[in-house]
C-alpha cells in the first residue's frame, strides 16, 4: 500500500510531474494586455480548444450558447468584488516597544491598504504599503477621519491584521464601500474609474468578499444566460472569495515549492445535489473560471479523504489546493477561462486540465491572432 493514498490531496500532489516554473513561460507583447473592457461584455472573442484534438477554433463569446451541447451543468462563482484598495494617512504618533517606551515618533505620510481576507466585519488581513514601517499598534485614518484602522498583528509575506473602527454613525462595511477603490490588477496601468465598479463585476455577483473578479464570468450578460437555459443547459452557483490564493506569484523555482493561500468557499446543498445528479446522468460539468474548479475539486478531495460516498461535501470550507499538471480531476469536464499570466498558478491549473503543450500552443495562436489577455480580455472554452 502506498504511503499516501492516491485519492488524498497529498497523494494527488505527489503523483504530479515535478515542474519548473519556467515551463509555464510564454511571450506576451505588452499591447496584448487589455487595459479596458470592451463596450459590450459578450463581444469578447472565444478560443475553442478541444481536449482530445491538437487544434482550436476562433469564435466570439456571443456564440457560446450555440457551441454548447445543451446538456451541460454550468457552475458559476457568484462572489462579489469589494472595493478592497484604500488610501489613508498615518495617524501621526506611534509608541515604541516597551524597552523604548519613552520615545514617541511622529509619523505621517500616505498609506495604501489592500484588503485580502476578512476575519470579521471589523477585522481584515491586508497588504500595507509602506509595509516595513507599519508596526503593531500604529493607526491609519481614512477619508476625513470617519474611518480608522489599527495594526494589531504582523504576518508572513507582508501581511498585517487591521482592526477598523467607525468614527461616525455608519458601520465599517459602509465606509469600506464608500472609501475603497476597485482593486484592478497591477497589469492594468491606470487608476480605477466609476465604470469599473460595474464592469469589474459579473452580472450574477451576489456574495461580497472577493478582492479580484472571477474574470471568466465577466463576459456573461443576462441575455446570454437566457439563451444558455433555452439551449437546455442548467445553471447552478457556488461562492469562492477570490483572494491571495488566486493571484499570488509563485516565488519558488518549482511548482512543488509553492504554498497556496487559503480561500473561503461555500457550496450550497442544492448545487452539490445538482452536480452529483449530472455526474450520475453522464452530463458534462462546465466550470466558469478557475475559481469554480478550485472550489469543486477541493470539495471533492475533502469528500474522498473523509470516506464520504458523496461526490462533494456541501457547506463552507477553505480551498488551499494547488492544481498543476499531473492532478486528477474528479468533477470538472469543461472549463471556460480567460488567458492567464506566465508562470502563474492559474496557468498551471489550465495546463493540468488540458495539457501544457496544447495550452501553450493555443496561447501562441491567441497572441498571433490578436486576442486580448487577462482580466478584461478574451476567453477560451476547453472541453
Amino acid at each position: 500500500m502506498p504511503l499516501f493514498p492516491a485519492n488524498s490531496t497529498l497523494g494527488m500532489l505527489l503523483d504530479c510531474h515535478l515542474m519548473r516554473l519556467d515551463e509555464l513561460d510564454y511571450h506576451l507583447p505588452a499591447e496584448s494586455i487589455a487595459q479596458r473592457p470592451l463596450e459590450r461584455r459578450d463581444s469578447s472573442r472565444l478560443l475553442l480548444v478541444p481536449r482530445s484534438e491538437q487544434t482550436w477554433e476562433d469564435h466570439l463569446f456571443v456564440e457560446l450558447p450555440d457551441l454548447l451541447n445543451g446538456d451541460e451543468l454550468i457552475v458559476l462563482n457568484n462572489t462579489r468584488v469589494i472595493p478592497a484598495r484604500l488610501f489613508g494617512r498615518r495617524a501621526g504618533t506611534h509608541a515604541q516597544a516597551p524597552s523604548r517606551a519613552s520615545r514617541v515618533e511622529h509619523l505621517t505620510g500616505t498609506v495604501e491598504v489592500f484588503l485580502v481576507r476578512k476575519i470579521d466585519p471589523e477585522t481584515w488581513e491586508a497588504l500595507v504599503r509602506p509595509g516595513r514601517k507599519m508596526q503593531t499598534g500604529e493607526r491609519v485614518l481614512f477619508g476625513s477621519g470617519e474611518l480608522e484602522a489599527q495594526v494589531i498583528a504582523r504576518g508572513e509575506l507582508g501581511i498585517r491584521t487591521l482592526r477598523f473602527v467607525s468614527r461616525d454613525t455608519r458601520v465599517v462595511a459602509d465606509h469600506l464601500e464608500h472609501l475603497g477603490h476597485v482593486p484592478l490588477p497591477p497589469y492594468i496601468h491606470r487608476t480605477d474609474e466609476d465604470s469599473d465598479r460595474e464592469r469589474y463585476q459579473t452580472v450574477f455577483a451576489k456574495q461580497p468578499g472577493a478582492i479580484a473578479a472571477p474574470t471568466a464570468g465577466l463576459h456573461f450578460t443576462r441575455e446570454i444566460m437566457e439563451r444558455i437555459r433555452a439551449r437546455g443547459a442548467n445553471v447552478c452557483e457556488l461562492t469562492l472569495e477570490v483572494g491571495l490564493g488566486t493571484f499570488q506569484p509563485v516565488h519558488s523555482e518549482t511548482l512543488e515549492g509553492h504554498l497556496m493561500h487559503a480561500e473561503s468557499y461555500e457550496i450550497p446543498v442544492q448545487t452539490a445535489q445538482q452536480i452529483s445528479e449530472a455526474r450520475s446522468a453522464g452530463r458534462p460539468i462546465l466550470a466558469i473560471g478557475t475559481t469554480v474548479v478550485r472550489a469543486l475539486e477541493a470539495s471533492a478531495a475533502r469528500a474522498a479523504e473523509s470516506g464520504s460516498a458523496e461526490l462533494l461535501l456541501p457547506g463552507k470550507a477553505v480551498a488551499q489546493l494547488f492544481i498543476y499538471p499531473g492532478f486528477r480531476f474528479r468533477v470538472v469536464d469543461a472549463l471556460l477561462t480567460n488567458f492567464h499570466l506566465p508562470r502563474s498558478t492559474l496557468l498551471a491549473l489550465v495546463c493540468a486540465f488540458a495539457g501544457r503543450e496544447k495550452i501553450l500552443e493555443a496561447y501562441g495562436h491567441a497572441v498571433r491572432a490578436g486576442y486580448r489577455f487577462y482580466s478584461y480580455g478574451d476567453c477560451m472554452l476547453i472541453r
